[in-house]
């Protein structure tokens, strides 16, 4: 099938997601504490997740069914679907909770950095609020192609703003194509691991399956949803590559005062003119909405999964109720003003547990002829595959090992 034939949104669904107020300020502080020298991070991160995700369009279109109801039909009937079912349920909803909230509260930096300064606590928790609102009303009142369509549209958005940013400053492409060569200076080490670490997301695994399978997408058509998975969520590592040269270009050498994408916006406001900041604060809050928007509906997605397939349990109710419910527990934790870092070591904690796991069991439904055919992986799909799972194994001990303070 050709493109012009095949109707693009899953793939652009996983940058949305994926491009969240964390990738943006761990992007921002790369930039502005290294300069270019990271820039292999997110080139590695990006070529990881399109690995990972094409796993995911080939296990959904060759099955016809979503990566939940795939791992809990290969734990069978006993105890190991029970675990199966808590592991999916307990990491990603959790995590998906922890992650809505800083998503929520990355919006609300950008409205600040649109308004140029800091919000009274008053007009924070509006702000908030109003986040949190939209972000339900999309879940409540759209259709998934609805959804699909104001996530493209947020993505463009959010692609404009970023780039635009980034030819104000006016990057140096020498140092930019220097920084692809792996090196790490001084103690960039856990700096380069969170640029993977907010690339590579659990959730949106099972959000680029289930979308496929909501789409009844034909197996015939398995190169060309993958082909639309990588040139999507290779936009999406060009948009954080974008935002580390950004950083790099205009504060290099000056991280004492910059904490997030907000506070650069705000610097760059007497530099390179009022507009520049309004365009980041777009870029941030289109970056915190997509994304708040994205969490709840792969949580939807894997509960109905989960649930079963009798029509009771398919009902659209399943999925738009466990989405609003994260929502919901994203909107209160925002509104508390619990620490943002303090909400992202969380949902850390939750990926570092199931990310291992999902690879693991991914790599062994990519092996099996059963569900595959002849689509099964090569011996070098294997090797790769292999060094991705040391690689995100390494990544979640890190995570929580860091948010459980054995490392610093």
């Amino acid at each position: 099938m050709s493109l012009r034939r095949y109707r693009p949104g899953p793939g652009m669904m996983v940058s949305a997601a994926f491009i969240g107020p964390g990738t943006v300020t761990a992007c921002t502080l790369a930039g502005a504490q290294f300069g270019y020298a990271l820039v292999w991070a997110l080139v590695f991160a990006t070529v990881a997740t399109i690995i990972l995700q094409g796993y995911a369009v080939r296990i959904a279109l060759c099955t016809g069914r979503g990566l939940a109801e795939n791992f809990v039909a290969r734990a069978g009937n006993g105890p190991m679907r029970w675990f199966a079912v808590a592991l999916l349920l307990t990491a990603l909803a959790m995590g998906n909770a922890a992650y809505e909230a800083g998503n929520i509260s990355g919006s609300m930096l950008g409205i600040e950095a649109i308004a140029g300064g800091t919000l009274s606590a008053s007009a924070k928790n509006w702000a908030i609020f109003l986040v949190g609102a939209l972000a339900a009303s999309a879940v409540l009142a759209g259709t998934p192609k609805f959804l699909e369509r104001i996530l493209i549209a947020m993505v463009i958005v959010m692609s404009l703003s970023f780039v635009l940013v980034y030819a104000m400053t006016r990057p140096d492409p020498g140092e930019l194509l220097t920084g692809m060569i792996p090196t790490l200076p001084g103690d960039s080490l856990l700096t380069a691991v969170a640029l993977i670490g907010t690339t590579i997301v659990p959730y949106n695994l099972f959000l680029h399956a289930a979308s496929l399978r909501e789409k009844a997408i034909d197996p015939a058509d398995l190169s060309t949803a993958q082909t639309e998975s990588a040139v999507s969520i290779g936009i999406g590592g060009l948009i954080s590559i974008f935002i580390l040269a950004t950083a790099a270009s205009a504060f290099l050498g000056q991280e004492q005062n910059i904490a997030s994408a907000r506070d650069m916006a705000q610097q760059m406001r007497p530099v390179f003119g009022a507009w520049s900041g309004v365009a980041l604060g777009v870029g941030l809050f289109a970056a915190g909405m997509t994304s708040a928007i994205t969490a709840p509906m792969a949580t939807g997605y894997i509960v109905r999964e989960i649930a079963g397939s009798s029509s009771a349990m398919q009902s659209p109710w399943i999925f738009k109720g466990a989405a609003l419910l994260v929502v919901a527990i994203g909107l209160v934790v925002a509104l508390s003003g619990a620490s943002p870092v303090q909400i992202i070591m969380l949902a850390q904690i939750a990926n570092g547990i199931l990310l291992p796991f999902i690879v693991v069991v991914m790599l062994r439904m990519a092996n099996d002829k059963q569900l595959l055919g002849e689509r099964v992986n090569t011996v070098r799909d294997n090797l790769i595959g292999g060094l991705l799972l040391i690689v995100v194994a390494t990544l979640g001990f890190r995570m929580i090992a860091r948010a459980i303070g054995l490392w610093p």
